[in-house]
C-alpha cells in the first residue's frame, strides 16, 4: 500500500491525471515517490503510445504523431516542456546566477524559451515521423521513462540550487535514497526491454546529455532547479529519439 501511495504521489505531482484524495502531501512522501518517475514516464508514454497506434488507423503517420503528442501534453499539462522554456529564458537571458534565476521565477515566455521549446517539439515530432507507427509507440513509452531517470541522476549528484528564503517554494525533494535510485534505474531500463538493443543508443545518449547539462548547471548555479529538471526530462527525451532512430 505504501508503494501504491508513492507512485500515485508522483503520478499527482508530474500529471493532470486523477488520483484518489487519499494519497494526500507530504515532503516525505515526495522524497519517496522519486523512485516512480520513470513509472510515471512510462504511464505518459503509454497514453502517447495507444493514442498514436489508434490514430494510425485513421490518418497518416505524421498526422497520428503529432496527435500522440498532443495526448501527452494534455496528460501532463506540459509540465515538463514549461520547465524547459523557463530554463532557457533563465540561463539565456541570465548574465550572473542571480539574474537567471530571477527571470526563471518569472512565468512569462521569453525568445529564448519559445524558441528552445519549438524546436524541441518539432525535433520529436519529426523524429518519431520517420519511423513505422509501432517503433514510434514504442519509443515514445521507453522515452518518457528514460528521459526521467535522468532527473533523478541530477537530482542525486547535485544541490538545490535556489536558497529557501529566494524561493516561494522548497524544493521538491529534499533526499533521494539509494533504494529510490535503483527502482527508478529498473523502470527506466525495463521500459526499454521492447525496443531489444534498438534502445541502447538511445539510453546512452540520455546518460550522455544529462551528465553534460548537469555540469553545465554546476557551472552556471550552483545546482539544479525544478524547471532544470523539467528541461532535463525534455532535452533526454529529445536525445532518446535521435540516438534512437538514428540507429534504426
Amino acid at each position: 500500500m505504501n508503494e501504491l501511495k508513492r507512485f500515485l504521489a508522483a503520478l499527482q505531482y508530474f500529471t493532470r491525471l486523477p488520483v484518489p484524495r487519499w494519497v494526500g502531501h507530504s515532503q516525505a512522501l515526495l522524497d519517496d515517490s522519486v523512485r516512480y518517475f520513470p513509472a510515471v514516464g512510462v504511464v505518459v508514454g503509454a497514453i502517447g503510445a495507444v493514442v498514436l497506434l489508434g490514430a494510425a488507423t485513421r490518418w497518416p503517420a505524421a498526422v497520428a504523431v503529432l496527435i500522440s503528442m498532443i495526448a501527452t501534453l494534455v496528460a501532463t499539462g506540459a509540465f515538463h516542456e514549461d520547465g524547459l522554456a523557463d530554463a532557457v529564458d533563465g540561463l539565456g537571458g541570465g548574465l550572473d546566477r542571480h539574474r537567471a534565476l530571477e527571470i526563471m521565477k518569472d512565468s512569462r515566455i521569453g525568445a529564448f524559451g519559445a524558441i528552445a521549446l519549438g524546436m524541441a517539439l518539432l525535433l520529436k515530432f519529426v523524429t518519431l515521423s520517420s519511423v513505422p507507427s509501432l517503433q514510434a509507440a514504442l519509443l515514445l513509452l521507453a522515452g518518457h521513462a528514460v528521459s526521467r531517470l535522468g532527473a533523478v541522476f541530477i537530482m542525486t549528484k547535485m544541490p538545490y540550487a535556489r536558497e529557501t528564503d529566494d524561493s516561494r517554494s522548497k524544493p521538491l525533494v529534499q533526499h533521494v535514497s539509494g533504494v529510490s535510485v535503483v527502482i527508478a534505474t529498473l523502470t527506466g531500463i525495463a521500459a526499454l526491454l521492447p525496443l531489444r538493443w534498438a534502445g541502447v543508443p538511445g539510453f546512452l545518449a540520455v546518460g550522455l546529455v544529462s551528465l553534460a547539462w548537469g555540469l553545465y548547471l554546476r557551472r552556471r548555479l550552483g545546482g539544479y532547479t525544478g524547471d532544470c529538471l523539467g528541461a532535463a526530462q525534455q532535452l533526454g527525451e529529445c536525445a532518446f529519439y535521435l540516438a534512437c532512430t538514428a540507429a534504426h
